[in-house]
């Protein structure tokens, strides 16, 4: 286990590499100046522009302007903005905002998906088995900013029981529940749609049926046996998803005006920040990469047969 551990953050150093050299060059090749509007609307004066390309290396080759950016980030500096703010004080301001939204998600499509998709599972054919059917397949196929939208004017105007938008630069649980559902919900849908089509697979299987002969009660057996390996494929999705969602809901953040993440590197994109675009994705392939080790790691120790050595 301690070498495949190893290995498996050796493995990252290249990944990291690679997405922070494909991001740092595709802002590199943005149209625009990053001194439009620094000075209102008049050109900056010529000491002010060769100051600031100095300062932020623009007027070095792509390749020498991302070599120094590595060696900054080998030692933590993570860069500045071009107000002049560290990125790294910006992140942590947001990212924990960005944290307890996914988490928040997370725990209403895993709680909620497994729970549906064993119940229709165990009841497939039937009548809640065709509604989730249906129910699922209408909810992957509506765009997330539409279930927003229309969360927000159902359950925050009409009814008043969540706030329609974040009005907090720390929002609490109550301001986020909204925007964790809405966010969750298009994963739950694939979440009760895998668990119940895995939980279905295993209930035919030959094992199940040995068991079963050999004396092990049926809820015993679906218990112990069937569902401990349908969520094998779930649990994979969901550790993946949780990376995904630690990206930033860019759509879900800016529909309900949450402080997090995917907000802050919308804005930074479009204020062509390269900085700020280059040190948010930076931490997020980051963070997605553990998050995937992890998910690799609980694979493993649901699944006996895999070994990590």
């Amino acid at each position: 286990m301690g070498t495949y551990i190893i290995r498996r953050l050796l493995q990252m150093i290249p990944v990291i590499l690679g997405a922070t050299f494909l991001i740092f060059a595709m802002v590199f090749a943005l149209p625009g100046d990053p001194l439009a509007g620094k000075c209102g609307e008049r050109p900056c004066p010529p000491a002010y522009a060769a100051a600031f390309r100095e300062k932020y290396n623009l007027n070095d080759p792509l390749p020498i302007q991302y070599g120094k950016y590595v060696a900054n980030l080998a030692r933590g500096d993570f860069g500045e903005t071009t107000n002049g703010i560290p990125v790294l004080d910006q992140l942590k301001a947001r990212y924990p905002v960005t944290a307890q939204l996914a988490l928040m998600a997370i725990l209403f499509e895993s709680v909620i998906g497994i729970f549906v998709g064993v119940l229709t599972a165990l009841r497939r054919g039937g009548f809640l088995d065709n509604l989730v059917l249906v129910s699922t397949l209408v909810v992957i196929s509506i765009p997330v900013f539409v279930i927003g939208g229309v969360s927000q004017y159902f359950l925050g105007v009409k009814l008043g029981i969540f706030p329609v938008t974040v009005t907090s630069a720390n929002p609490s649980f109550y301001e986020l529940m909204l925007p964790a559902m809405v966010l969750g919900s298009l994963s739950l849908a694939y979440v009760s749609r895998l668990m119940r089509t895995s939980l279905v697979e295993n209930l035919r299987a030959d094992y199940l049926r040995t068991a079963v002969a050999k004396g092990l009660t049926r809820r015993r057996a679906v218990g112990l046996h069937a569902l401990r390996n349908s969520l094998i494929p779930v649990i994979t999705f969901i550790g993946f998803d949780f990376g995904a969602l630690l990206g930033g809901a860019i759509v879900t953040e800016a529909i309900f005006n949450i402080p997090g993440i995917g907000g802050y590197l919308f804005r930074s994109i479009r204020a062509r920040d390269g900085a700020s675009v280059v040190g948010t994705v930076t931490v997020l392939v980051i963070v997605y990469l553990f998050v995937n080790l992890l998910v690799d790691l609980l694979y493993g120790l649901l699944d006996p047969r895999i070994s990590h050595d």
